[in-house]
């Protein structure tokens, strides 16, 4: 039983869901885009959805349908491994448990006491494998739901373990568990499961389990495991959470105030605008000294970078980091298209060239992330609002809200959306200080209260 202040959490079952058919042994190595973020939290999302339906009824139309699209997203019911040479690989049998599914109780929680825009400490109350590490999965279920049935609703909670699919891979995953739920006999778009055509090189990684103290976070114990590591990175500090949400009005005020000079050769895109806009008064919240660096960070989408282009159906790993730097009083002095056009001319430098170099450069000297890793007085941008979280409809209506677990959080780091409402509307959900996240709260710029 987890609590949170007056909130109670009731784990009442646990099972495992396999593919719905007999597979065979199945293995993919991981590849250079996946390796890095090994030692990444599993990486988290919360879904709430209206519901007074039945909710063993609800949960057994989900496993169910689980099963079904666990038969093309076989790789998520399996585990990670390690070849004769010490290459990472996911591998799937069918004698493995699959994907742990927990159903928990929250009578006292409403969908209203989720979806406030402010941050709470009780949503990870809702979500499994809270501070667990993707290496992890080398003994654990590679993705852990979990079902809560609320006063009005029901509460899904989804850990994904990070070494092994992207943003694009996850809602791809969840989409097509939905429309089967929803009736489809089969999926609409298969997922491309060969992830060494995006990347084929061999990269033994001396890497194995720590120790790791939280064991009893919702998994198995651990504590016999003979493998050691660097200890796993420490929690993050205590940073408060807040989604802002960005009316259409609001998302064309930014981008047109962005372009407004014209001067720049191309128009900065919404999510150019948007970017600087957040970069920016995040930047004055922290009261950085002029000279102070800081840097934009942005986990960008690299299928149709790379030569050959990939499907956006490539089920993995396919994004890097990229970096933009400046000086805290240079973003400020200068009018927003200056920032603006760093991050656009970033961007665009990011070619299927320099993939290739940035995979050429950690090959030869191999170096694992710790989701901190994003930069001094940095502003990381993951999600994006292109994804179509709101269309996951298992059947019974789109989503009340759409949020990150607290993995992977880290002072700031931004997780776009779209809004519920559609259209232009973008939801922010940003990490900052408790200092900062007051004074972004009270900057009637940054909030476009007059959009």
């Amino acid at each position: 039983m987890a609590t949170n202040g007056d909130i109670v959490v009731k784990i009442t079952n646990k099972s495992f869901v396999k593919p719905s058919k007999k597979l065979g042994k199945r293995e993919c190595q991981l590849v250079t885009f996946d390796l890095p973020y090994l030692a990444f939290y599993y990486n988290q999302k919360l879904m709430f959805y209206k519901g007074s339906g039945n909710f063993e009824e609800m949960v057994e139309k989900l496993k169910e349908g689980l099963g079904v699209t666990l038969e093309e997203f076989y790789q998520l019911a399996g585990k990670l491994a390690k070849d004769e040479e010490g290459v990472f690989k996911v591998e799937y049998d069918d004698d493995m448990n699959g994907v742990e599914v927990s159903e928990a109780v929250a009578d006292g929680v409403s969908l209203d006491d989720l979806t406030v825009e402010a941050g709470t400490s009780m949503l990870k109350e809702f979500i499994p494998y809270n501070l667990v590490l993707n290496l992890e999965g080398l003994h654990r279920p590679l993705l852990a739901i979990q079902l809560t049935k609320l006063k009005d609703g029901l509460a899904l909670g989804c850990a994904f373990n990070h070494a092994i699919l992207d943003g694009t891979a996850t809602w791809h995953f969840m989409s097509s568990w939905a429309q089967i739920c929803s009736g489809a006999t089969n999926i609409s778009i298969q997922p491309f499961l060969d992830r060494t055509k995006a990347r084929s090189t061999r990269v033994k990684l001396d890497l194995s389990l720590p120790p790791d103290p939280h064991s009893t976070s919702n998994g198995t114990d651990e504590s016999n495991h003979k493998d050691s590591a660097p200890p796993a990175p420490s929690p993050p500090p205590i940073m408060r959470e807040r989604v802002f949400k960005f009316t259409e009005s609001a998302i064309d005020k930014i981008k047109s105030t962005v372009n407004a000079d014209g001067s720049n050769s191309k128009p900065f895109t919404t999510f150019q605008s948007l970017a600087v806009h957040i970069w920016r008064h995040v930047t004055h919240a922290r009261d950085l000294k002029p000279t102070d660096y800081t840097v934009f960070t942005v986990f960008i989408d690299c299928r149709k970078r790379v030569d050959p282009p990939m499907p956006d159906s490539y089920f993995g790993n396919l994004i890097q980091a990229i970096f933009t730097v400046t000086a805290a009083g240079l973003l400020a002095s200068n009018p927003p298209e200056f920032g603006a056009s760093m991050i656009q001319k970033t961007i665009e430098a990011h070619n299927a060239a320099a993939i290739e170099g940035r995979n050429v450069e950690w090959e030869s000297s191999p170096k694992v992330f710790q989701y901190k890793d994003a930069g001094i007085n940095c502003v990381a941008v993951g999600s994006s609002p292109r994804f179509k979280v709101y269309d996951v409809d298992f059947g019974w209506g789109k989503p009340e809200g759409v949020r990150s677990g607290s993995n992977n959080r880290f002072d700031g780091m931004v997780y776009l959306y779209p809004g519920k409402n559609g259209g232009k509307s973008i939801d922010v959900e940003i990490s900052l200080g408790a200092d900062a996240m007051e004074k972004l709260e009270n900057d009637k710029e940054f909030l476009m209260e007059e959009a």
